[in-house]
């Protein structure tokens, strides 16, 4: 009997069993239990759940979800604001001040607080700032002076907890019938300072 030297070095007197040999070529490796076609579908699934819209929003938590779940019931409806920077609310509180010529707006509209009066105290100290720009800029310095807990008591698209939603006349009752549902919402209104306005609060 020849020497045993290390395995496989021993290439006159080995023979493989034809047993052992795979009859068919081994498919390539993939996921545990999914096969591709499963794996695809799963893909175009997780694609198709993404919506842009909805993303360009940048909400968060309970706001983001139930964007979700009013677009998947109304898949008609269009939202008009998400999250909100300084710069941008202070935009969208002096376009309603201006374009709706109301000085007293911000006070009818937003709950007392801090930031709320403060802007209110600006506008009313300096009826000769008339213009989007100008009362824009007012507003932002009182924006840009407030503390995140005193913005966060102004409005909750600072901090990504709302969304606005286009008002619609068809299927309107329905509509905002499952805004009241959404679960996480705190406060839902379909006017603000006069104003038809739908605006969820998370």
């Amino acid at each position: 009997m020849p020497p045993v030297g290390p395995l496989g070095t021993d290439t006159k007197s080995t023979v493989i069993d034809a047993g052992t040999l795979a009859r068919t070529a081994s498919p390539l490796p993939g996921p545990v239990g999914v096969t591709a076609a499963e794996s695809a579908t799963r893909t175009a699934a997780a694609a198709a759940a993404t919506d842009p819209a909805i993303e360009a929003l940048n909400l968060r938590g309970a706001a983001r979800r139930g964007a979700y779940a009013l677009k998947q019931k109304h898949p008609s409806v269009k939202f008009t604001s998400g999250r909100r920077n300084k710069e941008e609310q202070a935009r969208a509180m002096a376009g309603n001040v201006v374009r709706d010529r109301n000085r007293r707006w911000i006070e009818e509209t937003y709950a007392p607080s801090t930031v709320s009066r403060a802007c209110q105290r600006w506008v009313d100290q300096n009826p000769d700032k008339t213009t989007q720009e100008e009362v824009q800029a007012g507003l932002l310095s009182i924006l840009n002076a407030a503390t995140d807990a005193q913005l966060a008591a102004l409005s909750k698209h600072l901090s990504g907890d709302a969304f606005d939603v286009q008002p619609v006349e068809t299927d309107a009752d329905a509509i905002k019938k499952t805004i009241r549902g959404l679960e996480g919402l705190v406060n839902f209104l379909d006017k603000e300072g006069g104003l038809v306005r739908w605006h969820a609060e998370f």
